[in-house]
């Protein structure tokens, strides 16, 4: 019963990411602003927002025993730009294997996409710095929690500030088919479209919150504990089938919102969700929680070091993949 729960979720998810990326894709279009913007912050935003709860309510009202709390809240904090980093890239391949082959390459439009790597590795870096501040150091953990979120509002402002040149050079937002809205007689117009994305992303959160529940009764069954789910399982649950997005967008050749849909969020979840992490919890190097960190930075360092070469083929996105499979194997040691 529980594995048909599970494809019976999938199913929504998947109707669900249609539906969004549809409008999202005439919102782009209507508001005259770049794929990157459209990828990195609206899509990227839009899908991790709901996940960000996680966390918090774990840290704020979750089990009646702190440490769970804590353990849970971390895990999903670097759960999430582990997967995102790792998983979910190496996912892109898989979808365009068919039709670009294993030297394929993509091309999200390269300023955004560096920009994205760029700010979440020197926010990420921050975050990896300040597991080995002594706890007492308040001040100094506040300060670098302060410095990361102000990184993420600087990381807005140059993304916004540059769609308008990207408009021009040709990188602008554009819908391939009609809305499906449209297709039952309503306008194209702003409001239809916002309800449209808002019937879409409601339906994404019901498909991932039906999922989460899915995988937490599968993962009593393995007995797995709290650190551990929070890290594997969590983000899976919350992050990945949202991410359909991504994979429709690169299989319609739209690498840019592709990417940026993960990038964007790799950035919205490394800056502002390990700021209060440093603030609120414990933020140890334990043995999981420091290989996730060191595995997410270089699986980020990887991409950004491919990219900013000129050529981000099929198979570099692989190398993710085996990292996350490298990440399994020393937490599950």
């Amino acid at each position: 019963m529980i594995f048909l729960t599970l494809l019976f979720m999938l199913l929504v998810i998947l109707v669900a990411a249609e539906v969004f990326t549809n409008a999202l894709e005439h919102l782009g279009e209507k508001l005259g602003i770049s794929e990157g913007v459209t990828g990195s912050i609206f899509a990227a935003v839009g899908t991790a927002l709901p996940e960000t709860l996680v966390p918090l309510l774990a840290l704020m009202a979750g089990t009646a025993s702190v440490s769970t709390n804590e353990e849970i809240g971390v895990g999903a904090i670097l759960g999430a730009p582990l997967m995102l980093s790792t998983l979910s890239t190496s996912l892109l391949a898989f979808a365009v294997l068919k039709k670009r082959g294993v030297h394929g390459e993509f091309h999200p439009e390269r300023t955004g996409f560096l920009r994205d790597l760029n700010f979440f590795l020197a926010a990420f870096a921050f975050a990896a710095l300040a597991l080995f501040i002594p706890h007492h150091l308040t001040a100094v953990r506040a300060g670098l929690g302060f410095v990361m979120v102000l990184i993420y509002f600087i990381y807005i402002m140059l993304t916004l500030r540059a769609s308008k040149a990207l408009v021009q050079d040709g990188h602008g937002t554009e819908a391939e088919e009609p809305m499906f809205l449209c297709r039952v007689g309503l306008p194209n117009n702003l409001v239809v479209i916002l309800i449209q994305l808002a019937l879409g992303l409601g339906l994404l959160v019901a498909g991932a919150k039906g999922f989460i529940h899915g995988v937490e009764a599968a993962s009593v069954v393995l007995g797995i504990s709290a650190l551990l789910l929070s890290l594997l399982i969590i983000p899976i649950a919350t992050e990945l089938p949202e991410k359909v997005n991504s994979i429709l967008w690169v299989r319609r050749h739209k690498d840019t919102l592709a990417f940026g849909n993960i990038t964007g969020a790799m950035v919205f979840q490394g800056t502002l969700l390990p700021a209060i992490g440093i603030m609120l919890t414990p933020w140890e190097p334990r043995r999981e929680v420091l290989a996730g960190v060191v595995i997410t930075l270089v699986a980020t360092a990887w991409i950004r070091w491919m990219a900013g070469r000129g050529h981000l083929k099929v198979w570099h996105v692989w190398v993710n993949g085996a990292l996350y499979v490298t990440y399994l194997a020393i937490a599950l040691a």
